[in-house]
């Protein structure tokens, strides 16, 4: 029975650790949520009842069920009902547990409704009614959200171009596939699945796809075998920046803040394509948990060992590049450090389920008196956040969330912190840092410190400009701002060719990301490091 339990929590209780939805339900155990069944039984769970809440809610408010048995809430209902009208399995508990049981009294009204309800809508079967179900929910979708349902968040799909090619993967894993000419293409309003196979090519990165958003990989053989990597198209800006067309790099990458390892994966995939076999991406992450995600997906990439060297447990500001000999020969750094998130939107990942009604009882109105583990109530929820950053927990505030300045301060006093260790770096010459954050504190400002301190000065560091980057980022729009959106007031003192080196993506546009910054850096000077070993006082951990 925990699975329903844990599922209801999943939807109920805030998150504040960023990521998608699915993401967040895998870390599931190892964060405040603590939930005890299968990561892949609680997603299933919920993006299953998620397709027919429409039915299901009006199933369980005719047959009364929430009135007649006071232990049940809205939620908890909607997946037992699930279960015990569609699953094969029926309901995952015992059969002598009391929800069992509350449930399964009710089960021939219960069916009964189930039938009525196929029955109006005029379908001769199941499948017929999961069509015309889902045709209803996306009509309810557009009525809820109007003009802001626009805005097409599709699923991206990137080619792991160390195991096979974009050719390889059209000709066999999207070879059914139709291809379109854009991402409005993608969705179409008289579709009646979720499973639609359309596919665009995107012209900004190279080797990244984008499906609709109800398409599944997850049991596709390339999927699996690691040849196609789900990393969202923003998340592409970082690597392809730093090393997208540049055949004849020489020396090591460095990505310093890389759990879970999409980056990582993706520059062992660049450097792979281009044949280059003198360098190796050397990547790591301070918290020992989020190096073995970091090694899962290296390895799943086929990137262990002979491309990328990974350094669990290493905080990336505890180097002394002017020292350790395993960095003598790093000219490349990638940085994605921890930041507010508040790019992150809630995108197709967090199903908004249709609840039940509550009937008004008199057994029903003390209810809220007491709520045991399996009714949490969304009001009192509250996500947890730690004052003080780490270097590489990824999106730790969700973008729903409110941030205070003070934090935003912390945040951005770390994030120059890191660009500027990585500038000293003896053989560095081209950086790259991201955030998935909308805010000036955390990008342009930061971009601002980094240009104006004193080891970009004495090593020749500047913003590498617009005409400067990869080709498919150079066609990109969206460039940085000098201030935030809707304030009048001046914010950051960066000349028009700096900030056209920046790139923001924006949620909610025609470009189907989230909010995300990415801006690099390049050396032009000479390889003066005499008096760098000072520049940084020695390093003594995080604090308030």
């Amino acid at each position: 029975m925990s699975l329903y339990y844990d599922a209801s929590t999943i939807l109920t209780t805030p998150s504040s650790a960023g990521g998608s939805f699915k993401s967040r339900i895998y870390n599931s155990r190892s964060t405040n949520t603590n939930t005890k069944a299968s990561p892949a039984q609680i997603y299933a769970l919920i993006t299953e009842t998620a397709k027919w809440d429409i039915v299901l809610k009006e199933v369980i408010e005719r047959a009364e069920i929430l009135k007649l048995e006071a232990k049940l809430t809205p939620l908890l209902a909607l997946f037992l009902v699930h279960d015990l009208l569609l699953s094969k399995k029926g309901i995952a508990a015992n059969s002598n547990h009391p929800l069992r049981l509350a449930i399964e009294k009710h089960k021939t009204r219960l069916r009964g409704e189930f039938i009525k309800a196929r029955v109006r809508r005029g379908c001769a079967s199941v499948e017929e009614l999961k069509t015309v179900v889902l045709r209803e929910k996306k009509a309810h979708i557009k009525a809820e959200n109007g003009d802001k349902a626009t805005a097409v968040y599709p699923r991206w799909v990137r080619v792991n171009t160390v195991k096979t090619t974009l050719e390889k993967q059209l000709e066999s894993t999207f070879a059914a596939y139709e291809k379109v000419g854009s991402l409005a293409e993608l969705v179409r309003d008289d579709d009646d699945t979720d499973d639609q196979k359309r596919v665009y090519v995107d012209p900004h990165i190279p080797d990244l796809l984008a499906v609709p958003p109800g398409v599944e990989f997850i049991a596709s053989p390339a999927y699996k075998n690691g040849e196609v990597i789900l990393q969202d198209k923003a998340s592409c800006f970082p690597a392809y920046l730093l090393a997208g067309d540049t055949p004849e790099w020489e020396g090591d990458l460095v990505d310093g803040c890389a759990a879970p390892g999409n980056k990582t994966t993706h520059l062992a995939a660049l450097l792979s394509k281009h044949g280059i076999k003198n360098s190796r991406v050397i990547s790591m992450d301070a918290s020992p948990a989020r190096s073995k995600t970091l090694q899962k997906m290296v390895s799943a990439a086929g990137a262990a060992g002979n491309i990328v060297t990974v350094l669990p447990g290493q905080d990336f500001l505890a180097i002394d590049p002017q020292s350790d000999d395993r960095f003598a020969n790093v000219t490349g750094l990638l940085l994605d450090p921890s930041c507010s998130g508040s790019g992150i939107i809630g995108r197709d990942d967090v199903p908004q389920l249709l609840l039940p009604s509550i009937p008004e009882t008199k057994s029903r109105k003390n209810q809220g008196k007491k709520r045991k583990r399996d009714e949490p109530h969304p009001a009192q929820a509250k996500p947890t956040q730690s004052t003080t950053p780490s270097t590489t927990d990824e999106n730790d505030i969700p973008a729903t969330g409110t941030l205070d300045n003070d934090r935003l301060t912390k945040l951005s006093n770390l994030q120059a912190r890191i660009v500027e260790h990585a500038l000293s770096f003896p053989a560095a010459t081209r950086v790259t840092y991201s955030t998935c954050s909308i805010h000036l504190t955390e990008n342009e400002s930061v971009v601002e410190r980094v240009v104006n301190s004193d080891v970009a000065k004495r090593r020749g560091w500047r913003v590498l400009r617009r005409d400067e980057q990869p080709v498919g980022l150079r066609g990109w729009g969206h460039r940085g701002v000098k201030s935030d959106p809707g304030n009048d007031k001046e914010g950051v003192g960066l000349g028009e060719e700096e900030l056209e080196g920046c790139l923001r993506c924006w949620p909610g546009d025609e470009e189907g990301v989230g909010g995300f910054f990415v801006v690099g850096f390049v050396r032009d000077g000479q390889d003066d490091i005499e008096n760098d070993g000072g520049e940084d006082d020695e390093w003594g951990g995080f604090s308030d």
